[in-house]
Formats: structure tokens, sequence, C-alpha cells
């Protein structure tokens, strides 16, 4: 068995990740460390035994991941864990210095340590996880590409992008074999419901205001999260350390194009039409601070150098992620009963008006 340490297993693109991986990759067994902060949620894989491990804690516990590299003895480590979400970083940006930066300097420390003391060895990689977000906002034309200069808009992405160059100091310094990918914005299974596309399927089925940022026209390269996991354990397995890869969903859609998509799935889903289609609840909301105006990927060095790209189209996967959340009520009730609570209806609703919640579009 080849021992794989995760971190933040139990957010979103961590599970999917773990489920996938599990399945793909039987040589494979993964430990995955996760402080269960409100996004992370260890009934994600409470089905799951053979070759898992669950471990509560936190990436700044330096004697925690001490113990865990030395005990489990990892050929991988996958890292996660973080704090990523826009709004949330514009209200309390320490948090995401704290988890995103610090956290992950002290995360890498560990790893070298144990890296080196084990004798450098070869099949050995740290792969951190990463954003698109961390190039700031293209205009109409162009892509990002892993030579596209940093110039993060929010806290959020501003952690994130330091968080990279940390990872890139650790492999030019120490020689640490290290690798970044990229992603754009990620759908599917177990998103929590303060990003768009879970937040506006469940406003649809309750019928809830749908608050759309600004004129909703800004660009998002959406992509599905299996296959941004198949992606990342193709990095992981053949990926050059030291070098970064773009990873897109090639689907560039408008936040209100998916809004109306969203809206017409739900309504044959629910039987609606006529007076009572959902794209009456779509609601304009004054804009966020910072907000990126289009995010689009160029995956070409990935498909190139790795032989990957997508499996799903756009259409397909986003009518599979609807029907998803329609079949899993508990697992959406069990989320939104602790901390989420419409977080951001709680901090924004004076200034945005009533039923304005977050996401990172």
């Amino acid at each position: 068995m080849k021992t794989i340490l995760v971190t933040g297993g139990a957010g979103f693109i961590g599970t999917n990740f773990i489920r996938h991986a599990l399945v793909a990759r039987p040589d494979w067994r993964i430990v995955n460390l996760d402080a269960l902060t409100y996004a992370g949620n260890a009934a994600n894989l409470e089905d799951l035994h053979a070759r898992y491990r669950f471990v509560h804690g936190n990436i700044n516990d330096s004697a925690l991941v001490e113990s865990m590299l030395a005990e489990e003895k990892p050929r991988g480590v996958v890292h996660f864990a973080a704090e990523s979400h826009v709004d949330r970083s514009i209200v309390g940006p320490l948090d995401f210095v704290e988890t995103n930066v610090a956290g992950t300097t002290r995360l890498l420390s560990a790893c070298r340590r144990w890296w080196e003391e084990t004798g450098r060895p070869d099949d050995f990689r740290f792969l951190h996880v990463s954003t698109d977000e961390v190039y700031g906002s293209l205009g109409p034309e162009g892509f990002f590409t892993e030579q596209t200069a940093y110039d993060p808009s929010s806290p959020y992405s501003a952690s994130k992008a330091a968080s990279d160059h940390m990872v890139r100091a650790w492999h030019r310094t120490y020689g640490f074999p290290a690798l970044i990918t990229n992603c754009s914005n990620n759908y599917g299974p177990f998103q929590f419901p303060e990003k768009l596309i879970p937040l506006m399927i469940l406003n649809i089925i309750e019928e809830k205001k749908l608050p759309v940022y600004g004129d909703g026209r800004n660009v998002r390269d959406w992509l599905y999260v299996i296959d941004h996991c198949e992606a990342l354990m193709t990095v992981l397995e053949r990926g050059t350390a030291g070098q970064t890869y773009n990873i897109g969903g090639g689907a560039e859609r408008q936040n209100i194009d998916v809004v109306h998509q969203l809206c017409d799935l739900l309504d044959q889903r629910l039987g609606r039409g006529g007076a009572t289609t959902s794209r009456r609840l779509i609601s304009f909301v004054t804009d966020r601070p910072g907000h990126d105006r289009r995010y689009a990927i160029d995956a070409s060095k990935i498909h190139k150098e790795l032989g990957w790209q997508p499996r799903f189209s756009f259409e397909q996967a986003l009518a599979a992620t609807v029907d998803w959340y329609l079949a899993h009520k508990p697992w959406i009730e069990s989320v939104r009963s602790g901390e989420y609570r419409r977080w951001i209806e709680v901090h924004y609703g004076g200034a945005r008006g009533k039923g304005t919640e977050g996401q990172r579009d």
C-alpha cells in the first residue's frame, strides 16, 4: 500500500478526492488530517473504512503533523486545507493568513524535516492545491498560463498567492519535491452551500431569492470536481517536482448564464413553469469589493505533458450535480444546521439586502 496524507480532506474537493482516489487507486491508503472548521464535514466520509484513516487536527499543530509523518510514512502529501471563501476573507482576513500562509509554511517545514530525515526518498511528492484567483482578473481575451504574473484582488487570493510562493521557495531553497496546481472554479457533490452553484440550487428548491452580484456577467471557467480529482492524481504521480500545472474545465460561462441554466434544470425536475419559473427569483445585488471580472485557464501544459483533459461536459456535470443535491437532502440539512446558518446574510444583509449570501463565483 502507498500511503497518501491528505490535509483538509473533509472539505468539498478533499472529500471528492479521497472518495474517488480510493476507487481509482486500489493500492492507495489515505490518511486525512482535518480541523473540521465550518466547511469540513466528517460525515462526508463516515462510510469509508478500508484503506482510510481520519485524524482530527490542524496543520498549524507541527507536533501532530510530525508524529503523523513518522507513523504513517506517506509517499505523498496532497494539501487542500485552506480557508477558501472570498467574502469571509473580506470580513476576517487574519484567519486566512493564519491557515493559508502560516499553516502551509508549518506544514512544509514539518514535511521537509521528515523528508530529509528519511534520506530524501525519490518517490515522495508534496502537492499544493491552489486557485486561479491568484492571477487576478482577465480582460475579455486571453487565458491564464503558468507564466502569468500573480495579481490577487482579495485577502483570500492574496493568502493563496503567498502560500504558492512558500511552496515554490521550499523547492528552490531546499530541493523539496513540491508541485503546485492552480485550478478554475470547481462544482459538484458535497460542495458547501456558500458557493454559487450549490447556493443557487438550494435557494431555487426553497423558492428564495437568487442573489447575483453586479450585472451577473462575471465570467468563470467551470471545472467538475471529479475531473479535477483525476488531474490531481495525475500530477501527483507523473508531474515534475518544482513545476506548476494549471487545471481548467474549458467551460467559460457568465455567472448569470449558470444561474439561468440551474433554474431551467430544477424547473424541469420540480415541475415549475409559467408564472412559477425559478428565473423570477433572480435578484441583482451590489457587487462585492475586488470582484474579478473574468477568469479563464489555459490547461494545455497538463494536457501536453501529462495527458490529462476533462472527461465531462459542463452540461452533463451540472445536471449530475443538481441531481446529487436533490437526492441528498439529509446531507444538506446536516450542513446547514451547523455554523453556516446563512453566514453572509448576517454580515452583509443590511448592506446588500435581505437574502444576499456569499459565493466564490
